[in-house]
């Protein structure tokens, strides 16, 4: 990117932001370091609420992995995500014509934020990356950032302000401030968990009996490429090795829209040995992923992973390609330097990624190991026209998923994963499995094996903890970290998805706003404030916020005939009637602020067994509306537990005149009651 230092304008998309760095130093009241998904939410959030806001992106582009490939959204549980990142994903159903959607292509995504960054006239810095900082006081002063493209002193401009947020995955502001982190795996024994340290599991993991030896059979001859030396440790024991990184991968089959894969300039077919080794003994019939459960003699289970993606469909003929098996697109064990790595590390580990995942691609396309029909099938597919485009197609950001995680007075772990902790000071909630990817491959037992894969579920959604993204305070009293925030490598397998980034994004930046009118530190923040606040206003518009009653709601619901509480749908469970009657129901009444139009959704949790209809009956407080409604009409994306559908817009009542009844008429199945939302009509 061409720029002129004295009068810089940065592009993003087709939006121009303000002309920035006309002087050497900037100040404003909110500096945002990292402008990813998280920090284009931060600094909408800031500026909305009054504050002058600066975005500093080290990179070339905005939005993190959202942005980046990561087109099939990770949620666990739709119920965590609130305000800003609930809107983010209505705005992209607006473009594909929905109530919303979870996966998306990556240029639609840009466009989101385009919108956010011209609605708030954000000033954003691309290609700058920090250099030094100030500290007073335990207060950061100011940030110096360098041209990152042509490092200089003449390139180097100084940023103060009253409060600086974090919003980078790698943590560096938060470093350089001297707050505490770690980098790893935690010991079990730290935190009184299970499932953090050391874990082999079957899980994305090779068949038995793969020679780790260049030479089969004889160990002189030294170790595969991706096989580390030495031997694992105990089973739960800490570490500071870090779970993979890869690219998410944005490929169609398309083939007015395909760019072949190429043989990279740098190609090592070494580097995929292990992977034939894998076809040979594992036989795929495709490349897309597949599962079977064994029983073992002894009773045990084991898991077969077959197929090297997980593929996942997306809008216009696109899908989002992820690690999956044995032997896929993370790169394991290659990223431990990454974490606290300078910029040129950083810069070659990258590299190295990339040049393994283009090699990779091209060995399943073309490596005469590869059986031919899996080679025949990858070569229908490539990197699309339309994406990417200054890259030919290939994804624009790493998948760092774990690099610093912060150490401050409270440490989200396992234990409020599981529901056996519950903070007080919620802002956001997590809901997503407690997921790590593997994070080294070794010999075990005289074959190869994956280690560090844990997948295990929580039960509902939880709450996370404002102390978590506050440092200590006598480490720094005006910082906020929501991305490398205070938790556990486990933990943070659950909370590390870009929509809770984005959720604790608004509330790092509400929080910022708050301490700088209150004139307090961010550790000082009155957090039941805070939370009305966000809950209030959750779109920071000023406007009437949509209703939402969930079953769960005793004060706003009431249930009659014969219901059972099931895990799953929208929230921390759903009501579900097996052999509905007419006696079954269950009425949503809400307490509406005002008169006026609402349009109502209702959300339908995925169901094998369920009846092909649903009876609603709509009162709105003049009259009574009867409704049905096909189980064919909802459409599913594959992704979350459940979706949103309208059951039409209504002129309703103030007050608790109205209410949305669901009952068991004329089913034919089981029928589920779970969540409603009246959403004003502006």
């Amino acid at each position: 990117m061409k720029h002129k230092l004295i009068f810089l304008t940065l592009i993003f998309l087709s939006f121009s932001c303000p002309s920035v760095f006309a002087e050497k130093d900037t100040e404003v009241d909110i500096c945002i370091y990292g402008g990813t998904s998280s920090g284009i939410i931060a600094a909408y959030t800031a500026k909305k609420l009054g504050k002058s806001v600066i975005v500093i992106e080290p990179g070339n582009y905005l939005g993190g992995l959202t942005t980046g490939g990561l087109g099939a959204t990770d949620i666990g549980n739709k119920y965590a995500v609130t305000g800003l990142a609930n809107d983010f994903y209505r705005r992209i159903g607006a473009y594909y014509g929905k109530f919303e959607q979870w996966t998306f292509e990556p240029h639609v995504a840009d466009q989101v934020y385009a919108d956010l960054i011209k609605e708030a006239g954000l000033t954003i810095v691309k290609n700058y990356r920090l250099n030094s900082l100030k500290k007073d006081e335990g207060r950061i002063k100011e940030i110096i950032v360098e041209n990152a493209d042509k490092p200089s002193k003449s390139s180097n401009r100084a940023i103060r302000a009253k409060m600086f947020i974090d919003c980078t995955y790698e943590g560096d502001l938060m470093a350089l401030a001297g707050v505490s982190y770690t980098i790893g795996r935690e010991s079990n024994s730290q935190y009184g968990e299970t499932y953090n340290g050391v874990q082999l599991s079957d899980f994305h993991q090779l068949p038995d009996g793969i020679d780790p030896y260049k030479i089969e059979g004889n160990a002189k001859s030294g170790l595969v490429w991706g096989v580390a030396p030495g031997q694992m440790q105990a089973t739960g024991s800490g570490d500071r090795k870090i779970q993979a990184y890869n690219f998410r991968l944005c490929l169609t089959q398309d083939k007015q829209n395909l760019i072949p894969f190429a043989k990279p300039a740098n190609y090592d077919r070494e580097r995929y040995e292990l992977l034939s080794r894998i076809l040979k003994k594992e036989n795929w019939t495709t490349i897309h992923s597949s599962a079977k459960v064994n029983t073992l003699p002894d009773g045990t289970k084991s898991v077969d992973h077959k197929g090297g993606f997980l593929i996942k469909n997306m809008p216009n003929g696109k899908t989002d390609f992820n690690n999956f098996g044995g032997f896929s697109t993370d790169m394991i064990g290659a990223n431990y330097d990454y974490p606290e790595g300078n910029y040129e590390t950083r810069k070659r580990i990258w590299k190295e990624h990339e040049n393994y995942t283009k090699g990779l691609l091209y060995f399943l396309s073309h490596d005469e190991a590869v059986p031919a029909h899996i080679r025949a099938e990858m070569k229908t597919w490539g990197f699309p026209k339309d994406e990417f485009k200054d890259l030919g197609g290939f994804s624009n950001q790493l998948y760092v998923r774990e690099a610093r995680r912060m150490v401050s007075e409270v440490v989200m772990t396992q234990k409020h994963c599981d529901g056996v902790e519950v903070v007080n000071d919620e802002i956001g909630m997590a809901a997503y499995q407690m997921d790590s990817h593997n994070c080294q491959r070794l010999v075990v037992n005289g074959m190869v094996k994956n280690e560090g894969d844990v997948e295990k579920g929580v039960k509902h959604p939880f709450p996370i903890s404002y102390r978590s993204i506050v440092p200590r305070s006598q480490e720094c009293k005006n910082l906020l970290v929501p991305v490398c925030l205070s938790a556990s490598h486990i933990a943070f397998g659950s909370i590390r998805m870009e929509p809770v980034f984005m959720v604790l994004g608004q509330s790092a930046a509400t929080a910022a706003s708050e301490a700088i009118n209150s004139g307090k530190d961010v550790q000082q923040v009155d957090v039941s404030k805070l939370q009305k606040i966000l809950r209030s206003d959750p779109l920071v518009n000023g406007k009437a916020p949509e209703i939402l009653v969930d079953n769960d709601d005793a004060n706003r619901v009431s249930v009659s005939g014969s219901w059972n509480k099931n895990g799953g749908g929208y929230g921390r469970n759903v009501l579900v009637s097996s052999l509905p009657t007419e006696k079954e129901k269950v009425r949503y009444t809400p307490d509406l602020p005002q008169a006026g139009q609402y349009e109502l959704y209702v959300y339908f949790p995925h169901s094998e067994k369920g009846s092909t209809k649903t009876s609603f009956l709509i009162h709105t407080g003049t009259e009574k509306i009867e409704k049905t409604m096909s189980a064919a009409d909802i459409k599913k994306i594959g992704l979350p537990s459940g979706e949103w559908a309208s059951l039409g817009r209504y002129r309703l009542e103030s007050g608790k005149t109205s209410f949305v009844e669901i009952s068991g008429k004329g089913a034919d199945g089981s029928i589920s009651a779970d969540a409603i939302i009246w959403k004003p009509v502006n």
